[in-house]
């Protein structure tokens, strides 16, 4: 038994003894020499060590993977893939919960048939007969596992006539080839090397070469450092499997041998001894803890300890990720070779981020999620269209994918039909894009390349939403030829860029092992073959066909153990991230897992704290951590509470003031940053504006709503009638006010025209209305209840009005030029009665509050305007009318009705008030200034980002521009 300490390269290591052990006058020594690493990328690095000279024969490297290999299971039946093992089971989970609901609900059945193979794999793993499971003795506890057993007893059926799984063949070939050892052992050396023998096989496996007359196994991360009396400790302790070197201890006992019997595989010194010293004192098993004051090093060794490490506690994430990236940039820079490590796969997204602003590409030894290649998200985004209506933002996320029309010359034009009719979208207000919409939008651009583009576009869409419950080969097949047809564009043939390049034949392997197995898949909902797809997807990794730098690595905590660099960075140390959170278990609670023999969540803390001390062992390190995430604030991983408290605890030996200035170089780098962002060329805040136009570019025509805006925001009337700039709708339509508004116009404007004022006809208009107009059942529930809530005063007040008056007039347009300035102002209203002596009324409604009678008196004259225009011959059926009433039926939660004064001031009055302010905007010294008198407005204005407000506020001087 061999072992290196924490902190050294464990490649140069590794080779470094192989040489020493080989003799020279035997060339044949390498390659008669197998040596079992525990990841290919170690396989990879040994390999590439090799290469670098000097010149000789390579040793067998393989792979703990590979030890399955040696010896081939000629009477075992084929081994049934993962993913049709999982459908098998997804199915019979399926029919149970048909039988009996109250199971769980028919979409967790993927879910559970996924967690089910791998307790049934992890058992097998582990040398346990599935059998056990179902007979533990569990009478004290709840119907919970009475209802689990339901599962067990279904899948063990399955699992016995299935045969071994492949956990299960690894375990017995290994066997076999063991007991070939007991008779006849290998002549030539064998080692194993880099792994902690976490899993049963392995630590099985381990045990036995370990035993061999030429067979070695070679432990990664050993704290040669920790005395007997806390191995005893730890021994006996019994439940110290989240201790670091609990797997060493495991493996000891195994081959009853003692820590003075593991040896030094080389004669190496640790890039950092006194750290290692430190961290083996720091993470001590609990019931030893007092060891921290009697073995204390003195003042010098903690310094020397704490020298090379740098403590960041950054205030969010995203500042964690951009001290990361900048200090790897500086190491880069220096000539060093830098590593983040990391289980925290969202941090290192955001370091390679970071890193890509100055050109740096990682390599990464995760690659990139394959579900977030284009391929990956082209698929995710049509098969999450089946059995649902498609949205206008669904429609433009899928027609600007960046494979969608990817055919032969057909990108540019498919583009910009799809601008053509985003802003078509926008303009109209559609949240559910359908057929006849698509077709309304080609009538209306009438090109014959928009015909055939809505003609390919409805062809590849139009069946989507009606696909509800099907089996997985035909969702498969209907989602491969709908993307395809979607990349090939209009008139084409193929399928574009899809399955190009790495990510694309990835996907494209992924959909055909999908189709293969799909027989075994049975039938699901759309939701389920969405969420299964994901989950596959999710699975892949795609490796960057961009050459990375050599000098800046992303690994995982698995790659680091047998790997170091000049810098490592060990990134998010929270608790649930590292160590992650233990995986929610649906069948088997602790205890079971325990009496069964089954791995424990504290294994898995254990192999974490190991990986934390492994890496922590290097010449430089850097412990970084968020002190908030996106919700909350975060806690500090055990082993840097730990670390801190030691330090903070041993006054005599300058603990406290080594924390300080590992704190410290983490918040000079911190401080870096901050200068970074604010290194960015300075913007002065803008003057708040009031451009003074020429007179002859001023409008000439407003609308009476507009009015209004003219008194209060001024500039928003520049923008719209003098830039003629259109506020763009938002592309997802929401039920909003304005959208409420207008439908309740349209109801009663139709409920009136019936001239029947029963509450069957009210209710007749509503049911036909609503449906088209606000295509969301649950709105249109609530709309509906606000008008059945205000009908009863709605129909008795309007009794009463239309005995005063008969309603003749909706929606009338009308207009009046001001002779002087040869200024027309425009109305549109809502509605006019008249009554048998000729008086006219006007009345406006109003789904929200009406205006209160001061702000009609100085900001809102719209009622008193169109009385004015009304009574200057604005609605030429009417003439010159005379106006007996203006008045506003408001439909809110409490409805009312609200006249205008038309006395006081009297219309006259009102319109030469109107007179002199149109006659004032026509003199070249008056701006439009913004937000001239904005009262209690609690949105942002249409143009308020174009006036830049918020550089500026209302109190600000006005910036008075001619233009010219």
């Amino acid at each position: 038994m061999f072992a290196l300490p924490p902190g050294v390269d464990f490649t140069q290591s590794l080779l470094a003894g192989l040489r020493t052990r080989w003799p020279d006058s035997d060339p044949l020594a390498p390659p008669k020499t197998e040596i079992y690493l525990n990841t290919r990328r170690s396989a990879r690095k040994l390999r590439d060590a090799f290469d670098q000279g000097p010149a000789g024969l390579l040793p067998r490297i393989k792979t703990l993977d590979e030890f399955a290999t040696e010896v081939p299971l000629s009477d075992a039946p084929p081994l049934i893939s993962s993913l049709r093992k999982r459908l098998e089971i997804a199915q019979l989970v399926q029919a149970m919960i048909a039988r009996s609901p109250d199971l769980a609900p028919q979409s967790a059945a993927f879910d559970l048939a996924e967690s089910l193979v791998s307790l049934f794999d992890e058992a097998e793993g582990e040398g346990i007969n599935p059998a056990n499971i179902l007979a533990l003795d569990l009478s004290d506890q709840s119907g919970h596992w009475a209802r689990a057993q339901q599962f067990l007893s279904l899948v063990m059926s399955y699992f016995e006539s299935s045969g071994p799984g492949n956990e299960a063949r690894k375990r017995t070939a290994a066997l076999s080839l063991i007991n070939m050892w007991q008779v006849s052992p290998p002549e030539t050396p064998m080692i194993v090397a880099g792994s902690t023998g976490s899993r049963g096989t392995t630590h099985f496996i381990m045990d036995a070469v370990a035993r061999l007359p030429q067979g070695a196994v070679i432990l990664p991360g050993f704290d040669f450092d920790m005395p007997a009396s806390a191995w005893k400790a730890l021994e006996k302790e019994g439940s110290g499997e989240d201790h670091p070197q609990y797997r060493a201890l495991t493996l000891m006992q195994s081959l009853d041998i003692s820590r003075d019997e593991i040896l030094p595989w080389v004669d190496i010194s640790a890039p950092a001894p006194a750290r290692n010293r430190l961290l083996s004192l720091a993470l001590r098993p609990a019931p030893v803890t007092d060891q921290w004051h009697n073995e204390a090093a003195d003042s010098t060794d903690i310094q020397a300890a704490c020298a090379g490490v740098t403590l960041l506690e950054a205030p969010d994430s995203r500042s964690e990720a951009g001290a990361i990236a900048l200090g790897m940039r500086a190491a880069l820079e220096n000539g060093k070779t830098t590593a983040l490590v990391t289980p925290d796969r969202q941090l290192s997204r955001r370091v390679a981020m970071a890193l890509s602003r100055w050109g740096i590409e990682p390599d990464d030894s995760a690659g990139r999620p394959l579900h977030l290649s284009a391929p990956g998200r082209l698929l995710r985004q049509v098969a999450a269209l089946f059995g649902n209506q498609m949205e206008a933002s669904d429609l433009l996320a899928l027609l600007k994918h960046p494979l969608v029309a990817t055919g032969p010359d057909v990108r540019g034009q498919h583009l910009l039909h799809t601008r053509e009719l985003e802003l078509w979208i926008r303009r109209k207000g559609m949240p559910f894009p359908n057929a006849d919409d698509l077709m309304i939008w080609q009538e209306h651009v009438k090109t014959d390349a928009s015909k055939t583009w809505v003609n390919w576009l409805l062809g590849c869409l139009r069946s989507l939403g009606e696909v509800m419950e099907a089996d997985i080969g035909h969702f498969t097949k209907h989602l491969v030829t709908t993307c395809e047809a979607l990349c090939a564009g209009p008139e084409q043939v193929g399928s574009g860029e899809l399955w190009e390049n790495i990510a694309g034949h990835e996907a494209k392997r992924v959909m055909d092992d999908l189709l293969e197995v799909s027989d075994a898949g049975g039938t699901h909902s759309p939701r389920e073959f969405t969420a299964l797809l994901l989950s596959l997807l999710q699975d892949g990794e795609l490796r960057n066909a961009i050459v990375p730098n050599p000098n800046v690595m992303i690994w995982g905590t698995l790659e680091a153990r047998v790997q170091t660099a000049d810098l490592v960075i060990l990134g998010s140390l929270n608790e649930g991230v590292w160590p992650g959170q233990p995986t929610p278990d649906p069948w088997l609670n602790r205890n079971m897992r325990r009496e069964l023999g089954l791995l424990l969540p504290e294994r898995r803390t254990g192999l974490a704290a190991h990986d934390f001390q492994q890496a922590a062992g290097a010449q430089e390190v850097w412990i970084t951590r968020s002190i908030r995430d996106a919700s909350a604030e975060t806690v500090p991983s055990r082993w840097v509470n730990r670390l801190v408290n030691l330090l903070s605890g041993l006054q005599e030996q300058n603990g406290p003031n080594a924390l300080k200035e590992m704190v410290s170089r983490g918040q000079n780098w911190l401080d870096l940053l901050k200068k970074w962002d604010r290194a960015l060329p300075e913007v002065s805040p803008a003057s708040r504006p009031s451009p003074r136009p020429p007179i002859d570019q001023r409008p000439k025509e407003l609308p009476v709503t507009a009015i209004q805006t003219l008194i209060r925001d001024p500039y928003a009337i520049y923008a719209r009638y003098i830039l003629r700039l259109r506020a763009l709708r938002p592309l997802q339509q929401s039920p909003d006010a304005p959208l409420r508004g207008t439908i309740v116009h349209d109801i009663l404007d139709a409920f009136i025209k019936e001239n029947d004022l029963s509450e069957e006809t009210f209710l007749w208009v509503i049911d036909e209305k609503l449906p088209t107009a606000a295509p969301w059942p649950a709105v249109q529930r609530m709309w509906r209840a606000k008008l059945l809530r205000v009908s009863s005063w709605l129909l008795e007040t309007e009794a009463v009005r239309q005995t005063h008056a008969t309603p003749i007039l909706f929606e009338e347009k009308g207009s009046v030029t001001l002779a002087q300035t040869e200024f027309n102002l425009t109305c549109r209203t809502d509605r006019i009665d008249q009554s048998s002596d000729g008086q006219v009324r006007i009345y406006d409604y109003k789904t929200g509050a009406p205006p209160s009678k001061d702000q009609q008196k100085h900001f809102d004259k719209q009622l008193p305007l169109q009385a004015a225009m009304a009574e200057r011959g604005a609605f030429k059926t009417l003439g010159n009318a005379h106006i007996s009433q203006a008045a506003y039926i408001g439909l809110g939660s409490s409805p009312v009705f609200m006249t205008a004064s038309l006395e006081d001031p009297t219309t006259d009055e009102v319109w030469d008030q109107f007179c002199q302010l149109i006659e004032s905007w026509m003199q070249p010294e008056r701006g439009y200034l913004s937000r001239r008198a904005i009262e209690g407005q609690r949105f942002d204005g249409d143009y308020d980002h174009l006036a830049r407000y918020g550089e500026w506020d209302t109190t600000a001087t006005p910036q008075e521009d001619d233009l010219i």
